[in-house]
């Protein structure tokens, strides 16, 4: 391309894509995903997906007219071509950095984006509702529900395709197909059946007769419900009938999805349809990108890494995923109730060893974490012992699932719940911050907070001896070097003194907040203030007189917790000082009412004083006076 002008700085906005031809439009995919490449190379991202889904989404904006025309992507993973078509190519760069664009659709980037979605299964409910509301306010925009086959795993798809084919709205859902194996099309016949029956003069043909054939005095619905079985058994001589049909939609494919020019005569066609259809379209994860093509796997979302050959960049400690990878196999070894329970994270939560070594007690249910913890109950109602590990953000899609089927029947699931806290570059959908306000007020559960490996490998034998269900939450984080105190048998409800001096304030923290607090406290000791750290290891239950006890030994105490403040354990511990006349000022610092912002962990704990320099400068803050004073911070930003 040398001395010729990148044809993505001619791409302001979705029209300036139809001036160009099918040749520049195949030089523009390879442009796109040369841009995505290189900035999924640096600033780490979902890229198999992206890859693969190039001139689907071209072809989305050639047809369709955004954003007067709503394009939905499931969990929004795979839009990287849909924002840097819509007017964000020259900040795409700043992906998933603090201050850049995201790596998920988000309304206040672009009116392009339609709808903002993280988590999965959610695009055709959207798309649904959004088509009803443009129809009921006399709208005439088309509405596109983008999902791959994995996310139909997720109940919530079938909810909405239910309700769709009973509403009988034109709603367009791309099934975005990139695993599962096709069975090739029955000769021509097949084909020539499967376009017709979205020529829209085929379409309206149909409808009339339906309609006239219905006015038929005595014997017109006989005849109507005739005629649809008829219709059903021709096409099921010369192709399989299937679920969508079923249902009430039009079924069109499998089509090729790399295939520019027959992407774009099918959908112009199907937006012309009065009634819904589902276009199935096949695509190749990491189309464009050898090693993304080889193993899509590994590269669906990926550390910054190189392009040349491929290597992910290493950390330089294992992090928590890798301590409970460990800890759950050497678990396994010697108790045989132990089975592990993912929804499609198998990788993402360590759990590949697991499966090698055990693959008869392995189960992945796919994106349904609903039916992950109810499953998970029915296992432990069998005399097992699940470890059912999930991301936090995900899992408190299953509250209803652990009320009701694990903690009310008392079923020992052990949940754990990767994620937790403050995430890195994902932004508002993916962060950790509810399962302790969500989860601790559930009746009967146990919840822990590991700081190191130690008390991660001890509170997941602990978690196998209860008779009840337990969380053992840790964050997406590098684990520290272990202290002393981590060694020391788990009491319950009572944490360990990680340093105590018999300084006047006390620092207590949930275990992710370790490295901060640790380093706050010596910063402090700079500073001439002696300050003792106690960490809390159980979030509940807690033995409160013990915990009277130690609070009342300082001055000051700061409740420091990895998540929301409201409903936290620091605000639950002010109440308590507040009812056992504490005369200890009691200050709770965590999330204030916010959904967390994109950054780099390290950039959150800091924007939300939750780093060393504002715990430190909060303990600085407490000033001792006589009488009771319970405080509540409000962080930074």
């Amino acid at each position: 391309m040398t001395g010729k002008t990148p044809l993505l700085q001619e791409i302001h906005e979705p029209k300036d894509l139809r001036c160009l031809s099918y040749a520049g439009l195949r030089e523009l995919a390879s442009e796109i995903r040369a841009l995505i490449v290189s900035t999924v190379s640096r600033n780490g991202g979902h890229l198999a997906s992206n890859l693969g889904a190039v001139e689907l989404t071209i072809a989305l904006h050639r047809v369709f007219d955004s954003p007067n025309d709503k394009i939905v992507f499931d969990v929004g993973h795979q839009c990287y071509t849909h924002k840097i078509l819509t007017g964000r190519a020259a900040s795409f760069e700043s992906l998933r950095r603090s201050g850049g664009i995201s790596g998920f659709p988000k309304k206040s980037e672009s009116p392009h984006d339609a709808f903002e979605t993280g988590h999965a299964s959610t695009s055709i409910s959207a798309a649904l509702g959004l088509l009803a509301g443009e129809t009921l306010s006399g709208g005439t925009g088309r509405v596109v529900a983008v999902i791959g086959d994995g996310a139909l795993t997720g109940g919530l798809a079938y909810e909405a395709l239910s309700h769709a084919g009973q509403l009988d709205l034109p709603l367009v859902v791309i099934l975005n197909d990139n695993n599962m194996s096709i069975s090739p099309n029955v000769g021509g016949l097949s084909k020539y059946l499967s376009r017709l029956s979205m020529k829209s003069r085929y379409q309206s043909i149909r409808r009339g007769i339906d309609r006239l054939v219905k006015r038929f005095p005595f014997f017109g619905s006989r005849i109507y419900d005739g005629m649809q079985r008829m219709k059903r058994g021709v096409k099921a001589l010369f192709y399989t009938d299937n679920f969508f049909v079923d249902l009430g939609f039009e079924y069109v494919g499998p089509i090729e999805g790399h295939n520019l020019p027959v992407l774009e005569e099918v959908l112009r066609d199907v937006k012309k349809l009065g009634r819904p259809v589902v276009v199935h379209v096949i695509t190749r994860k990491g189309k464009g990108y050898a090693f993304a093509e080889n193993d899509p796997g590994n590269y669906h979302g990926v550390q910054s890494f190189s392009v040349e050959d491929g290597l992910v960049e290493p950390g330089n400690t294992p992090s928590f995923t890798n301590v409970f990878s460990a800890a759950i196999v050497a678990l396994a070894r010697k108790d045989s109730r132990i089975v592990a329970v993912t929804a499609a994270m198998e990788k993402g939560t360590g759990l590949g060893p697991f499966r090698a070594e055990f693959p008869g007690r392995f189960f992945d249910v796919g994106i349904a974490e609903e039916h992950a913890v109810t499953f998970s109950s029915g296992l432990a109602a069998a005399g097992l012992r699940p470890v059912a590990a999930l991301y936090s953000t995900f899992m408190q899609r299953a509250v209803d699932q652990v009320i009701h089927d694990t903690a009310l029947q008392r079923n020992p699931v052990i949940f754990a719940v990767d994620r937790a806290g403050l995430v890195s570059d994902d932004g508002e959908t993916h962060q950790g911050l509810f399962d302790i306000a969500l989860f601790r007020q559930v009746p009967g559960m146990t919840i822990l907070a590991p700081a190191g490996r130690a008390e991660l490998e001890a509170m997941l034998a602990f978690s196998a001896s209860l008779a009840s269900p337990s969380i053992i939450r840790y964050p997406k984080a590098a684990c520290p070097q272990d202290h002393p105190s981590f060694a020391l048998p788990l009491e319950p409800g009572r944490g360990v003194f990680v340093r105590e001096k018999g300084g006047k304030a006390l620092i207590a923290f949930t275990g992710s907040l370790y490295p901060q607090a640790l380093e706050a406290a010596d910063l402090l000791e700079a500073s001439g203030i002696d300050a003792d750290l106690y960490n809390l290891r159980f979030i509940k239950p807690l033995d409160e007189d013990y915990l009277v006890s130690v609070l009342a030994r300082y001055e000051s105490v700061l409740f420091a917790e990895d998540g929301i403040r409201s409903g936290g354990i620091g605000e639950y511990t002010a109440a308590l000082a507040l009812r056992r006349r504490l005369s200890c000022p009691v200050f709770a610092l965590g999330v204030p009412d916010t959904f967390g912002n994109l950054g780099r962990r390290d950039e959150l704990l800091a924007q939300y004083g939750l780093d060393a320099r504002g715990i430190a400068g909060a303990v600085c803050e407490l000033c001792p006076r006589p009488g009771l004073r319970v405080l509540s911070k409000a962080a930074p930003g």
